[in-house]
């Protein structure tokens, strides 16, 4: 069989660009079961209440919902348990540091396949206010209406 390769994604938080300012992001591997990886290869994940804490010197995953393997046995595995992730030490004493001076927190935007690993990324990231959220569709929404008008602009002229 070949070997896996390229970028697949398995599931997306698009909730957490919404509720968050993305700060930086992070690359890291994710320590599963058996049966995980097969749940995780059906497609099945969900991020949407997921947080990532350090943990005495380790990154942890929680709620985090990889569903129970419809095929396996006795040896499945807890769909909310707290997974390991895997980051460099200087990553980790980085993140370490910059979620103790609070107001930061650790989101995990994408779960994916890369080159056959599961990888998820990671954002450090602060919580927006209601006015900042207000404030962020109101500037997406500006740059969308001015991007529709150059186009308009230019299939204009360049007919």
């Amino acid at each position: 069989m070949p070997k896996e390769t390229g970028r697949r994604t398995i599931a997306q938080n698009r909730r957490a660009r919404h509720e968050y300012d993305i700060l930086d992001t992070y690359e890291a591997g994710l320590v599963l079961t058996g049966t995980e990886v097969k749940s995780l290869r059906a497609g099945r994940a969900s991020l949407v209440d997921g947080f990532a804490q350090v943990e005495n010197g380790e990154v942890w995953l929680h709620n985090v919902h990889i569903p129970e393997y419809t095929e396996g046995t006795w040896t499945n595995h807890a769909p909310r348990r707290k997974r390991k992730l895997l980051l460099h030490r200087g990553e980790i004493e980085k993140l370490l540091g910059k979620t103790k001076e609070g107001g930061l927190t650790l989101v995990p935007l994408t779960l994916y396949w890369k080159d056959g690993r599961a990888k998820v990324e990671v954002a450090l990231a602060r919580g927006r206010k209601a006015h900042d959220k207000r404030q962020a569709i109101a500037e997406r929404d500006a740059k969308r209406e001015m991007n529709r008008a150059i186009g308009r602009y230019v299939k204009g002229r360049s007919r």
